[in-house]
């Protein structure tokens, strides 16, 4: 009996021990146990759910305007540059990259006053964050001048939303998108051209919704930003753009994008070869004028490539109906250049010019001196005009000597004439007069050309 009564107890105190350990204690100790750690994310759920629950939000309606009235919903925009990947002269449009920001408030999310009936800190639930945006009302806002645009899904959609405690809602997405941009190329390529982006609202008028840029710094710009195609960021900046239609006043905002066109890229691409081929064009007055297949060659080679030059640069750009700065260079090297292939068309005239003027003198010479020869026969022979004095029939036999073959007429009135006094053939004179003549009048042009437009772009940037 005192066996069976010693097994029961320590079978009890067994099992007593086993539930201590899976309660965590026995009775004493389970009624000083510490509390358990709070869910917040159980928290967020619950707010959530009474937040947007059907019967206390709808949204299809806008928030009320500020301080609870029936006001306009006032949406503070910023925006985000991450990246530009093309400025398009032909299209005239630009693509880039954006991230938008729009804040407004709505009282109907308040979760302010839960969280301190809760007894939850801020600090521990700062901003509820949601990624379907279909939830919670949102302004109908759309691009102005876009042609193009797409959102970001990979991996997930890049959006969010998050709701503060004081009912200040925080919409953020990345966007890409092409945009308009109507440029004025007159002076390309030393022109800047400002780009816009205009922000606005579809269908609510500024009775229903206002939108204000964010204060401080309203248009950010990524730290590694470049832009493509040989341009610089000049300067941005925010504005305002309402627009009145036949429907109403829109709200909209405008960013301002200047953007400076980078010169020394367009001097290594387009002005140093035209200067080279114009140079070259040159060589032909040191060649022969004999030598009519190298200097024919050397002509038409340099007008050909000077013509594919221009068609490549006028591919580059759109056609307009005005006079770029371009055009002006392009088109006096081509002019130069088909003056030098017209130059040796001189030449050649010239030349068969002189071939003929010389033929013509040499003729004459041959009959001069034949009648000289007839001449000194007539007198040998007519002995009855002799004078007694030997140095009398001398003179009287002799031909009469003009005066201006012993005192020159044309005496040249200038070095320069003077110099070209050296050259015989008027050919010659010709290729003497083009190596000097063309590279003056080339370097004048270049002087006036950079000195005209270079000063223009100081003007336009002041």
């Amino acid at each position: 009996m005192v066996f069976y009564i010693l097994h029961t107890f320590l079978l009890l105190n067994y099992l007593s021990q086993t539930e201590s350990m899976r309660t965590g204690g026995n009775i004493f100790t389970r009624r000083y146990k510490e509390p358990k750690e709070t869910n917040y994310r159980q928290i967020e759920k619950q707010i959530l759910d009474d937040i947007l629950g059907p019967k206390v939000y709808d949204p299809r309606i806008r928030p009320a305007g500020e301080n609870t009235t029936d006001g306009p919903s006032m949406v503070y925009v910023n925006v985000f540059m991450r990246s530009f990947s093309k400025i398009d002269d032909v299209k005239m449009e630009y693509s880039f990259q954006i991230t938008l920001r729009q804040q407004w408030n709505d009282k109907r999310l308040r979760f302010k006053e839960k969280l301190e009936g809760m007894g939850v800190e801020e600090d521990k639930i700062r901003y509820l964050t949601m990624t379907d945006a279909s939830k919670v009302w949102m302004p109908d806002t759309f691009f102005r001048n876009e042609k193009i645009g797409r959102f970001h899904s990979i991996l997930t959609p890049n959006l969010y939303i998050r709701v503060f405690p004081g009912g200040d809602v925080l919409y953020s997405i990345r966007v890409s998108l092409i945009c308009t941009c109507g440029m004025y190329l007159a002076l390309f390529p030393f022109d800047e051209q400002t780009c816009n982006l205009d922000v606005a609202s579809y269908g609510w008028t500024k009775n229903d919704l206002v939108y204000v840029w964010k204060e401080g710094n309203p248009v950010q710009l990524a730290g590694n930003l470049s832009l493509p195609g040989g341009f610089k960021l000049g300067a941005f900046g925010s504005q305002y753009c309402d627009v009145i239609t036949a429907t109403g006043e829109y709200s909209c905002l405008r960013v301002d994008l200047l953007f400076a066109r980078q010169l020394s890229f367009f001097i290594v691409t387009v002005y140093v070869p035209c200067s080279m081929t114009v140079s070259v064009s040159w060589m032909s007055f040191w060649l022969d004028h004999k030598a009519v297949p190298a200097r024919v060659a050397l002509g038409v080679t340099t007008l050909l490539a000077m013509s594919t030059t221009q068609a490549s640069i006028q591919n580059s750009l759109p056609p307009v109906a005005y006079t770029k700065a371009i055009d002006v260079w392009s088109g006096v090297c081509v002019f130069f250049v088909f003056s030098a292939l017209l130059e040796y068309a001189l030449v050649n005239y010239a030349s068969r010019s002189d071939a003929q003027r010389a033929a013509k003198q040499k003729e004459r010479k041959e009959k001069e001196l034949e009648l000289c020869a007839f001449n000194a026969e007539q007198i040998e022979d007519s002995s009855h005009t002799h004078s007694l004095d030997p140095l009398l029939r001398r003179m009287e036999g002799a031909q009469s000597v003009p005066l201006t073959s012993i005192i020159p007429s044309n005496i040249p009135s200038s070095r320069i004439a003077a110099w070209m006094k050296n050259y015989k053939f008027a050919a010659k004179k010709i290729d003497v007069l083009s190596r000097v003549c063309f590279p003056s009048c080339f370097f004048v042009f270049s002087a006036l050309y950079w000195t005209y437009f270079l000063n223009k772009e100081q003007e336009r940037k002041k």
